[in-house]
């Protein structure tokens, strides 16, 4: 999509000239009316009113082509914040991000996900607001707050449902928890699961050129984020991506019996593996083990995980068939261990795929780093808020604006 198409589709109105100032290219008034269809008058009142809200800046002038140089305007990153946060088992990490994805602050901290909301929240929010101290920027200036979940996520409302490593958090209003927390009622706070939050900061600092991308995340579980035609797709009730349940077809060359008809998850997840290894006498227990003996050159390691790519491979082949992707990211602790679990995915897919799907098709190791989650869960909560039909909350200011958590030392006794 073009960004005049965007403008357009985007619809009238401040929101809709954001939408195609969001590129980061200065423009001129005059190349916007053109791009949108609207007249100069109208443009220069959006701009305007963009400019006062300060999601719009001064941008210089462009090159004149006789007497006074025009003036440019950009989109403005830093009008606001968006803070991230990706929880996994036994971490938690927040990010502190411009409304464009880049980061300002980033921490990771140890917890686990098993001790329930209440607790895993405070540790992590108290984070956040510790990062925002240390840049300078109030709880006032968030935009939005995006959080990521290591399980099923009913995302209308951000409730988990039914997650399996996360017992008490079934069901539980986790935006409701996040703003009783930081006494912000109307703070806007979005929740999704974490190959989501992946797919979406892979696609949006990586590959915004491509359109459709598949996003696997290997680790502890296995799952996959779906982005097409530029959107993440979530499915009916937010369950698409559900990869680590997909049963495993057998194939002759196999190590696995024919009548071996498990889920993917539980042949290639990074504990799946370190059981094989401990039957070869390996010692090995979680998807790190794996990635250790990987690191360390352990053949039968290597060779394990080597098999494990072929088995994802086989379950991704289908889904090549079906979506055709321009790119698949192959992530996760296990995807991050070296080349030999994207070699299996490689050796399968290509072999297994229709040659027009595959002709020009991109099997790719994530380049996010261990901030990666928390970074799309920001990006998630940035795109929410610089939506058309949010924008105009930030040029006229909203009865439920947010305003700075009490200290605790406020707070009334």
């Amino acid at each position: 999509m073009t960004p005049a198409d965007r403008g357009r589709a985007a619809g009238p109105g401040p929101g809709g000239l954001l939408a195609l100032m969001l590129d980061g290219v200065p423009r001129t008034r005059a190349e916007i009316a053109h791009l949108t269809g609207l007249s100069r008058s109208t443009v220069s009142a959006r701009v305007d009113e963009l400019l006062r809200g300060e999601v719009l800046t001064a941008a210089g002038a462009a090159a004149s082509s006789g007497g006074r140089p025009p003036a440019q305007v950009a989109f403005n990153p830093e009008a606001r914040v968006a803070v991230g946060i990706d929880l996994g088992a036994t971490h938690g990490t927040a990010a502190i991000c411009d409304l464009a994805g880049g980061v300002l602050a980033a921490e990771t901290i140890v917890l686990d996900i098993a001790d329930g909301p209440g607790l895993v929240l405070e540790a992590v929010l108290s984070t956040a607001t510790r990062l925002l101290d240390g840049v300078a920027r109030p709880w006032s200036d968030v935009a939005a707050l995006g959080l990521g979940l290591p399980g099923p996520v009913e995302h209308a409302t951000g409730r988990p449902t039914n997650p399996p490593i996360m017992p008490g958090w079934d069901r539980v209003d986790v935006p409701g928890e996040v703003r009783d927390h930081l006494r912000l009622p109307g703070l806007d706070v979005l929740v999704d699961n974490d190959v989501n939050v992946l797919a979406l900061g892979e696609h949006a600092l990586w590959w915004p050129e491509a359109d459709d991308l598949f996003y696997v995340k290997v680790s502890t579980g296995i799952g996959a984020g779906i982005v097409m035609g530029g959107t993440l797709q979530r499915g009916a009730r937010g369950s698409a991506g559900d990869l680590g349940h997909v049963r495993v077809p057998w194939a002759a060359d196999s190590p696995r019996p024919a009548d071996d008809q498990r889920e993917l998850e539980d042949i290639a997840s990074g504990p799946a593996i370190a059981a094989l290894l401990r039957e070869a006498g390996i010692e090995a227990a979680t998807s790190a083990d794996v990635v250790d003996l990987v690191r360390a050159g352990d053949r039968t390691a290597i060779a394990a995980v080597r098999q494990a790519g072929r088995e994802v491979g086989a379950v991704v082949a289908g889904v090549v068939n079906v979506l055709g992707p321009s790119v698949v990211v192959i992530g996760g602790s296990v995807g991050r261990a070296g080349e030999d679990l994207i070699a299996g995915v490689r050796e399968v897919v290509y072999r297994h795929s229709l040659p027009l799907a595959t002709e020009h098709l991109q099997i790719v190791p994530a380049r996010g780093d261990a901030n990666g989650g928390a970074v799309g869960a920001a990006i998630m909560a940035a795109r929410h808020a610089l939506a058309p039909e949010a924008i105009q909350t930030w040029l006229t200011p909203a009865a439920t604006s947010t305003t700075d958590p009490i200290d605790e030392r406020e707070k009334p006794q």
